[in-house]
């Protein structure tokens, strides 16, 4: 979708004043917020892990209890659907296993339709439960106050603990500070949040989303469905993708892009010249330009966050970093300074 001024006034309300890359805050002590663009789902049955196996880009059957995963949902022409964080919850009440998992809230319903239709004879049926997600994050002298409230949280990344107060998974983060997604229903909720507000302060969800950002985590919402293949989000980069699981849904695209190595786009960070955008959510899906090749859009928004500054995270070539004029919407657009992900481009 290319900028113009009747289809993104969000972009207009960026100040064109400043043109130096605004400086992405760090976490600083403790902080927690609840994070609704995400929604909780279930998997239940006895078929639950091989079923998943068979439509995720990642190995669920081999995902141990302590452990989560991130992974995409694609089509058959392996375009993303969704991305999401998974993991085995306790067994339901005959011994049937669980898969719980999180992604964006706006296309959760959908998705889990798209995947129901292929259950046929499958033991697996798919809920919605009721399950909050919070984002909590703690710089290295804060990380006690989160144990006093949670309990025994793991500290490295893609590890889970199940406790009284919920799940609580270790999120990737590209600074010297610990981030967690917890996920608790009213009753665990109880269990930490006094000690939280008492001792932590309470943030907002676009300071976590500009964490996941940061952390180079690719979330598919709705205006990016079906544009994007796992390798130029960088699944591939952050363990999204199992190249030996075994067949899913877009897997010959996949590994014919791996293993032919012909992934010439790339998801880079960003942060915007000025200020404050009113509605980063509406920057998804837009344009990005090289202003030095100015006919014709090099790449497009995955996500954005404003909390300080406005991060992105945008799909482009590799030719048109780290040399090019990046801009936004437009050639002549606010410009993209690049910013280091944690992990290099291959």
């Amino acid at each position: 979708m290319t900028l113009d001024a009747s289809t993104s006034p969000s972009v207009s309300d960026i100040s064109p004043a400043a043109h130096a890359g605004a400086e992405l805050p760090a976490i600083a002590g403790a902080q927690f917020a609840p994070l609704p663009e995400f929604r909780v789902f279930a998997a239940t049955g006895a078929d639950a892990p091989a079923f998943l196996h068979g439509q995720l880009t990642h190995d669920v059957t081999g995902l141990g209890p302590d452990a989560a995963r991130f992974a995409g949902y694609c089509t058959a022409k392996g375009r993303l659907l969704a991305t999401m964080v998974f993991w085995h919850a306790a067994p339901a009440e005959n011994g049937d296993p669980v898969i719980q998992g999180f992604l964006r809230a706006d296309i959760a319903e959908a998705v889990i339709k798209k995947l129901s239709m292929f259950v046929l004879r499958a033991k697996v049926k798919f809920s919605f439960p009721e399950l909050q997600v919070w984002g909590v994050q703690a710089e290295a002298a804060a990380q006690q106050t989160i144990l006093d409230a949670a309990g025994a949280v793991p500290v490295t990344p893609w590890r889970a603990a199940h406790l009284p107060s919920g799940t609580w998974i270790a999120a990737p983060v590209a600074e010297a500070a610990t981030r967690w997604w917890w996920v608790a229903d009213e009753a665990q909720r109880d269990v930490a949040l006094p000690t939280l507000r008492d001792r932590a302060s309470e943030g907002v969800a676009a300071s976590f989303r500009m964490k996941d950002l940061q952390a180079g985590l690719p979330w598919v919402s709705a205006p990016t469905q079906d544009v994007f293949i796992p390798q130029t989000l960088n699944l591939d980069l952050v363990d999204g993708v199992s190249f030996t699981k075994g067949c899913y849904p877009g897997q010959e695209v996949v590994a014919r892009s791996h293993y032919r190595g012909t992934v010439k786009r790339r998801m880079a960070l960003g942060t915007l010249a000025g200020g404050a955008a009113a509605d980063t959510d509406g920057l998804r899906n837009l344009d990005i330009f090289d202003a030095r090749n100015p006919d014709e859009p090099c790449g497009r928004v995955l996500d954005a966050a404003g909390h300080g500054a406005v991060a992105l995270v945008f799909e482009t070539t590799l030719a048109s970093l780290p040399e090019g004029d990046l801009r936004l919407g437009a050639a002549d657009g606010p410009v993209i300074h690049v910013q280091p992900l944690p992990y290099a481009l291959a």
